[in-house]
C-alpha cells in the first residue's frame, strides 16, 4: 500500500472538495483499510461516464488497498433527491427502484471490483425505522439548518413549494452513514450539504465523522453542458465501442486532461506527466486524445476491441471511408406529385436524427451526404433515383445503407 501522502495525491486527483482533507490524511496513517461509501438512488437505469465518476474514485480506493459499501437508495429513492432542484421530485415507485437498481448494479460491477465491494440496500434500515427511532435521528437536526441547503432556501425565499418528506433526504442519507459506519463518503458537488449531513450526525452519536469527498460535474462531448442523456452529449457505458470511441474523439482539447482524472483508468502520475506536457506542447494533443479514447473503451471492453475502435475510425475519418458495419434500412421511395421524395422524413425514420427539423438544419449545414456527396442547403426533398441503394452519412459519425 502507497504511503499516506501519496495515497492522499491519488485520492485528490479530480476532485474538487475534500472536507476535511487532514482529517483523511489522519485516518490514511493508521494503514488500515477505510469503509468508502457511495449512495446511488436508482432513478435512471443507465449510467453514463458522468455517472460513472464516483465510481472510478471508488476503484482508485480499492486499488489503494480500501474497501468500499455501495448503498443502492431503494429506501431514500422513495422520498427523491432534492438536491438542485427548483420543485418537489416526482416519486418512483418501488417496483421502478428495483428494475433501475439491478442495471445500475450491472453496469457499475464494469468499474468496481466486486471482491472489495459490500453491497447493501437501505431499505433493510430505513423502512424498518419505527417511529420512536425517526424522532430520536431527525432531533439531531433543526429546521434552520436543513434551510441552510440551498436548493431548499432559494425555494423558501420564492415562496416555492417544499414538501416535509423533502426534509427527511438529507437526514435519511446521513443514517446510512451511521448505519455502515462509513469513513469516507464521496458525492457530486450538489451532495456536499448530504455529506456534510452525515458528519454531523455520525459525530452527535459518538462515532468518529466521515470525511466528506465531492467530485465535479463532467461536461459532455459539446464541452459545455454538463453530460446527459437529454442533451445528447453523453458517452454510455453501454456504447457500442465504434461509438464510444468517436465520441471521446470529439471532445474538445481542454477537456482532455478532466477526462483523464474523471473517466480513464490511467495512473495519476502519467496523468500529471500528460497534462504537463500538454501544458508544454511537447504533447500533440490528437494523440493524447486517441489514447484517451482506447483507454475509454478498453476499460469497458479489452483492448482488442480499443484497437479495432480506432481502426474504424481512422477509415471513416482519416480515409473517408464508410465503416464496414453500415445498418440496412428499407426505404419507402414513392415520389410525391411533383416526383420527389422527402429525404428529411426518411433520415428521420432511419434513427440518424431525432426529428424531421433536426435533418433540415443538418441539410441546410452541409451535414448530410449522400454517397459522399453533401446534399445542398434546402434541398429537403430529392429525386428518388439518387436515394436507390445509396448510402447516407448525417454528422461525422452515422451512416445508413438504403434498401
Amino acid at each position: 500500500m502507497e504511503r499516506p501522502q501519496e495515497q492522499l495525491h491519488i485520492i485528490a486527483s479530480g476532485t474538487s472538495q475534500i472536507v476535511p482533507e487532514q482529517a483523511l490524511l489522519d485516518k490514511l496513517k493508521r494503514d488500515v483499510p477505510l469503509n468508502v461509501k457511495l449512495g446511488v438512488d436508482p432513478t435512471a437505469p443507465d449510467i453514463h461516464l458522468g455517472h460513472a465518476v464516483p465510481l472510478r474514485k471508488l476503484r482508485q480506493f480499492q486499488d489503494l488497498g480500501h474497501h468500499v459499501t455501495l448503498i443502492i437508495g431503494d429506501g431514500t429513492a422513495l422520498i427523491g433527491d432534492p438536491s438542485g432542484r427548483n420543485s418537489t421530485r416526482p416519486q418512483l415507485s418501488y417496483d421502478q427502484i428495483h428494475a433501475n437498481a439491478q442495471t445500475y448494479v450491472d453496469q457499475a460491477f464494469k468499474i468496481l471490483d466486486p471482491e472489495k465491494t459490500t453491497l447493501r440496500y437501505n431499505s433493510e434500515w430505513i423502512l424498518a425505522l419505527r417511529m420512536e427511532d425517526l424522532l430520536k435521528i431527525t432531533s439531531n437536526f433543526t429546521v434552520a439548518r436543513i434551510l441552510e441547503r440551498d436548493d431548499f432556501h432559494n425555494r423558501y425565499s420564492k415562496n416555492l413549494p417544499i414538501s416535509l418528506h423533502e426534509f427527511l433526504y438529507p437526514v435519511m442519507q446521513a443514517y446510512d452513514s451511521v448505519v455502515i459506519k462509513a469513513d469516507v463518503e464521496l458525492g457530486g458537488t450538489d451532495q456536499l450539504f448530504n455529506l456534510l449531513a452525515g458528519r454531523e450526525l455520525m459525530e452527535k452519536m459518538g462515532m468518529e465523522p466521515q470525511v466528506c469527498l465531492t467530485l465535479p460535474l463532467l461536461e459532455g462531448t459539446d464541452g459545455v453542458k454538463k453530460m446527459s442523456k437529454s442533451y445528447g452529449n453523453y458517452v454510455g457505458l453501454t456504447d457500442a465501442p465504434n461509438d464510444m470511441f468517436g465520441k471521446i474523439m470529439s471532445i474538445p482539447d481542454e477537456l482532455m486532461v478532466k477526462y483523464y482524472r474523471l473517466a480513464s483508468t490511467v495512473p495519476v502520475a502519467e496523468i500529471d506527466k500528460i497534462e504537463a506536457g500538454l501544458a508544454a506542447d511537447e504533447l500533440h494533443p490528437n494523440v493524447v486524445k486517441r489514447a484517451l479514447a482506447r483507454n475509454i473503451v478498453a476499460s469497458y471492453y479489452d483492448e482488442a476491441t480499443a484497437e479495432e475502435a480506432e481502426e474504424a475510425f481512422n477509415r471513416v475519418f482519416k480515409a473517408h471511408e464508410v465503416p464496414d458495419d453500415v445498418p440496412d434500412f428499407h426505404a419507402d421511395l414513392t415520389p410525391n406529385d411533383e416526383g420527389k421524395v422527402y429525404v428529411a422524413r426518411i433520415i428521420c425514420d432511419a434513427g440518424l436524427a431525432s426529428s424531421v427539423g433536426e435533418v433540415r438544419r443538418l441539410i441546410d449545414g452541409g451535414g448530410v451526404k449522400v454517397n459522399g456527396n453533401p446534399l445542398p442547403a434546402k434541398a429537403y426533398n430529392v429525386e428518388p433515383q439518387l436515394l436507390e441503394g445509396a448510402t447516407i452519412q448525417v454528422g461525422k459519425r452515422k451512416f445508413v445503407h438504403l434498401v
